[in-house]
């Protein structure tokens, strides 16, 4: 299960870094500048495949994820996952909107331990939506939403949630649910928030089961989409998307064709349509899966990330080819967070030996600090 693990964060991050080059591409300019593929190889800026926001905020999600669950473990209590997250995207906040170092309260790292990393103050096209919603305080939640944004701020950093939780830890709508409201810290609309739930229920069932197949895990994602949020006003407008994106990936269009009938990506529930089209069109093939995910006019990174994301937990780490490992930013860091979500926390409050780097990342913050 760890090779999924890895398969997964490291996925996300390759094609967040694929698409990145082209975000902001139109499809006359991709095809003019890198052939009539597209973009296949990493565009490198001083020899890294740079990463975007989409990876930085799920590597804080990670870490606060760890950071709640250690505290737990050692205390014998904690909050709400989500309390956890809203205080560490406010970490990823000030490396978008400060220099490195901060000096915040004697000590920046207080939210998280990624921030002793110099390169991840480096500003990679932040979301709107994010920045003003953390501005503000970044406490939305489903019931009290921040905003009406639906943009997919929210679902591309929600992965490490179903990768650290299983049906052996928590029913699987209880973790879905944690997923929603990770999202809607900052991004309020139903759309914004549902999507980031069922691709978390994807993840997890994919990340911790060797047996199910991918078309199983998408429409088990539905299903159960459906039951929780059975109230909620667009419901059936997310449904339908993605039945639409099941139904042409059996289809014979062109992957263009087929992908701008999903939309462009923008918003969660076309990142997540577009993302599950290229996983299930190609679902043995992660490099034309993640490939088609970003060459398009729209949101690229975001959906090479959950494409990468979505396949990578089913192929895992081994399948991803060695072009893609090389000379992505933060490879060697998004193992970390990997290994680090499937080993837990192994210490408790009656334990006698401690796990010093343990403890320096998820406790005292200082793993990584550099001088």
């Amino acid at each position: 299960m760890l090779d999924k693990y890895r398969g997964s964060l490291v996925g996300g991050a390759v094609g967040d870094a694929l698409g990145y080059a082209v975000e902001f591409y139109s499809e006359r300019q991709i095809f003019s500048e890198y052939g009539k593929n597209g973009i296949t190889e990493y565009a490198l800026k001083n020899g890294k495949a740079l990463i975007s926001d989409d990876t930085q905020m799920t590597m804080f999600t990670a870490t606060a994820l760890l950071d709640g669950i250690t505290r737990g473990k050692l205390r014998g209590i904690m909050g709400d996952f989500s309390t956890y997250m809203a205080f560490e995207y406010q970490g990823w906040y000030l490396t978008q909107t400060a220099n490195y170092p901060v000096d915040i309260e004697e000590n920046y790292a207080k939210y998280s331990w990624v921030m002793n990393l110099p390169e991840m103050f480096s500003h990679r096209a932040p979301g709107n939506t994010c920045l003003s919603a953390l501005a503000a305080g970044g406490k939305g939640t489903i019931e009290k939403p921040i905003n009406n944004s639906k943009g997919c701020g929210g679902i591309m950093r929600v992965a490490p949630i179903g990768l650290y939780f299983s049906e052996g830890k928590m029913d699987i709508a209880s973790i879905d649910k944690i997923g929603a409201e990770c999202a809607a810290i900052t991004h309020g609309h139903e759309l914004g928030y549902i999507p980031a739930a069922a691709l978390v229920h994807m993840v997890s069932l994919l990340s911790h089961n060797n047996d199910i197949t991918l078309l199983e895990a998408v429409t088990s994602s539905v299903r159960t989409m459906q039951q929780i949020f059975n109230r909620a006003k667009y419901i059936d407008d997310f449904v339908e998307l993605i039945e639409l994106a099941v139904k042409l990936s059996q289809s014979g269009g062109s992957d263009l064709d087929n992908i701008h009938k999903l939309g462009e990506g923008w918003v969660a529930e076309e990142t997540l349509a577009i993302a599950v089209y290229c996983s299930l069109r190609y679902q043995d093939d992660f490099d034309k899966a993640v490939c088609t995910a970003v060459n398009h006019n729209g949101d690229s990174d975001s959906t090479g990330a959950v494409c990468g994301n979505i396949l990578g937990a089913y192929l895992g780490y081994n399948a991803t080819p060695q072009k893609f490992k090389t000379n992505l930013e933060f490879h060697d860091v998004l193992l970390t967070l990997a290994d680090d979500l499937y080993n837990d926390c192994q210490m408790s409050e009656y334990s006698d030996n401690y796990d010093k780097v343990w403890l320096d990342k998820y406790v005292h913050k200082t793993y990584g600090k550099r001088g």
